[in-house]
């Protein structure tokens, strides 16, 4: 593993520490007026998502967990796993939905992914920010009742139940955010 100084800490850069795998939130170089300077971070564990407050003495040394990233599309869902094949290789690797975590609500047949491993175990997905999903189940908007902003639930093709304006129905293909899982727009 290569170490690297704390001083050298970067958003996103993800370190090996005693307890974990963490990545870097937050940082900030503190030099108080009296005594040595330290690093104030704020680090998210990459298996569990909590984020800690961890500070570090200036200088020192701290390993950095190498992240192999591969662009993957997933190909179908075989059971309760999700069968991914590497775009470059074209290597078929099935991954469980805990590794996935909320982006498999948002997974359609033929979506690139970017998987994150280390030491072959995976350790997150990124998909894009929003992606176009249809709209498989929803109850029809009641004729005149038109308040504004008002919502009814609707079920994705991919089994995600979301809120969506009344006058969103079956069929129709919405963008959805894949950060908050929130409705965007129709298409």
């Amino acid at each position: 593993m290569p170490q690297i100084s704390v001083n050298e800490l970067k958003n996103g850069i993800t370190l090996e520490l005693d307890n974990g795998l963490f990545q870097v939130v937050e940082f900030q170089h503190v030099k108080p007026g009296k005594g040595g300077a330290f690093v104030r971070t704020k680090i998210r564990n990459v298996r569990t998502g909590a984020v800690i407050d961890k500070t570090f003495n200036a200088g020192i040394k701290v390993e950095q967990a190498i992240i192999d990233r591969q662009d993957m599309q997933f190909l179908y869902k075989d059971g309760d796993d999700y069968v991914f094949m590497n775009t470059t290789t074209y290597d078929q690797m099935n991954v469980p939905p805990v590794a996935l975590g909320d982006a498999a609500n948002f997974l359609t047949e033929q979506m690139i992914a970017q998987i994150a491993m280390y030491q072959s175990e995976i350790i997150g997905v990124d998909i894009a920010a929003s992606v176009e999903l249809t709209i498989s189940e929803t109850e029809p908007g009641v004729q005149g009742d038109r308040v504004s902003g008002a919502r009814k639930p609707a079920t994705l093709e991919t089994g995600k139940v979301l809120q969506v304006p009344l006058f969103v129905e079956i069929g129709d293909k919405i963008k959805v955010d894949t950060r908050s899982g929130d409705y965007i727009t129709r298409v």
